[in-house]
């Protein structure tokens, strides 16, 4: 019988230790999210009453062990973030400064140790006439 509660108490542990790490999970990727939005609110340009343009360029650096922990899914987790920021985008009125994208990267320095959001416009080919070429 102490077996079968021993058992059982371990069950318990291994329940209890995969719903703490999944609540933890959920909480920082809500986290990042909610950084990632507040990061372009606070970029964004009012140029006229009707046009409000933010940068399209997002980076979200996370430590290189939470970034190899993540692995072979980099891609799927930026196009998430990026749809997210696309529908918050659609939501404000905002104008992106060109594609919008959202990527992941492995960082060595991060202040908070958890994640940091960069964001910037993306850099455009000069508009400058092409020359000929010459004869």
């Amino acid at each position: 019988m102490d077996t079968l509660k021993g058992w059982e108490r371990a069950i318990e542990r291994a329940e209890q230790a995969l719903v703490e790490k999944l609540f933890r999970v959920e909480v920082e990727e809500a986290e990042v999210v909610r950084a990632l939005l507040r990061r372009c609110d606070e970029q964004a340009v009012v140029c006229s009453s009707r046009r409000i343009v933010v940068p399209n360029v997002y980076t979200v650096e996370l430590p290189a062990p939470v970034y190899s922990e993540i692995g072979s899914h980099v891609t799927a987790v930026g196009q998430e973030l990026t749809d997210r920021l696309e529908h918050h985008g659609e939501r404000r009125g905002y104008e992106w400064a060109g594609p919008l994208t959202v990527r992941l990267d492995a960082a060595e320095q991060i202040p908070n140790g958890r994640y940091r959001v960069r964001c910037a416009p993306m850099e455009h080919i000069t508009s400058a006439p092409l020359k000929a070429p010459n004869g």
